[in-house]
């Protein structure tokens, strides 16, 4: 399988605001997230802004061999005391989890975005917990920190890709 991560371009936006209802669908297991009149989960906020921003957001779509698998939202943060990028949505189509394609993707953009990384995860979604304590764990040969929310109970891993090449 040829596997491909393109940073996608504002004439292609539509894909990912598209592929945002996927994700939101599978986040109802998680949070309350209702659908409106239309039968639509709502806008993702802020998300015009990935083009509208391009120094500090970064879209990419993720390819298996010429197929959509997923989208990755990254941020360049402000506080550096937080870290430099924050995996702010990462998705992978169900058809796709479990091939590695998840783990690949991520690892590339690790590589393409060197400094100091935040993960985080909704504190009921298990299995995204452990994905990214695998892959974060293989590419930093486990030398991460976790830290967990004091409120809302959120696990995330902070880690520098500098210590990791």
């Amino acid at each position: 399988m040829r596997l491909k991560l393109e940073q996608v371009p504002r004439s292609r936006r539509r894909v990912i605001r598209e592929m945002m209802q996927l994700y939101l669908y599978d986040f109802t297991y998680y949070l309350s997230i209702d659908l409106d009149d239309k039968g639509r989960f709502p806008e993702y906020p802020g998300l015009n802004q990935y083009w509208s921003q391009p120094e500090k957001k970064f879209p990419f779509l993720i390819y298996a061999d010429s197929y959509i698998a997923g989208f990755a939202l990254v941020d360049r943060l402000k506080d550096s005391s937080e870290g430099d990028y924050y995996m702010t949505e990462f998705f992978i189509l169900k058809k796709y989890r479990r091939t590695g394609i998840g783990k690949w993707a991520a690892h590339q953009l690790f590589a393409r975005y060197i400094g100091k990384w935040k993960v985080t995860q909704v504190q009921t979604n298990r299995p995204a917990q452990l994905f990214w304590r695998q892959v974060i764990g293989e590419y930093t040969k486990e030398q991460y920190r976790e830290v967990v929310h004091p409120e809302y109970g959120n696990p995330s891993q902070y880690f520098d890709t500098h210590k990791a090449e």
